[in-house]
């Protein structure tokens, strides 16, 4: 999973014509922590879609656009569109994520 810094490189990774999933986290996040324990194997059963994450507290502005309220969230975009959000209270466990995926497969 490679890491966003800020906006542009936000705008530059969703811009992407093939499904793009950014992670938002923050460092203080007890579910964010739990998320990295069984991410990389999700990442590595679904290589169609690019992976990113993003401190949400390094980009607020880009959060309330597109209503991240809960951490950790997983956002799908495609041509600079939202295409799919996984909000955190559905992200707790590898299942509800991949549950979620299979919907946008």
């Amino acid at each position: 999973m490679k890491r966003l810094q800020d906006a542009q490189q936000f705008e530059q990774a969703i811009s992407s014509s093939t499904p793009v999933i950014v992670k938002f986290f923050t460092t203080w996040c007890p579910d964010c922590v739990r998320m990295d324990q069984f991410i990389d194997e999700v990442i590595a059963a679904y290589p169609q879609f690019t992976w990113y994450d993003i401190n949400r507290d390094d980009v607020p502005d880009i959060a309330e656009t597109y209503n991240v309220m809960g951490i950790p969230s997983l956002l799908v975009f495609q041509n600079g569109e939202k295409i799919a959000h996984l909000h955190s209270a559905n992200a707790k466990t590898r299942e509800q994520v991949e549950e979620f995926l299979q919907t946008i497969s």
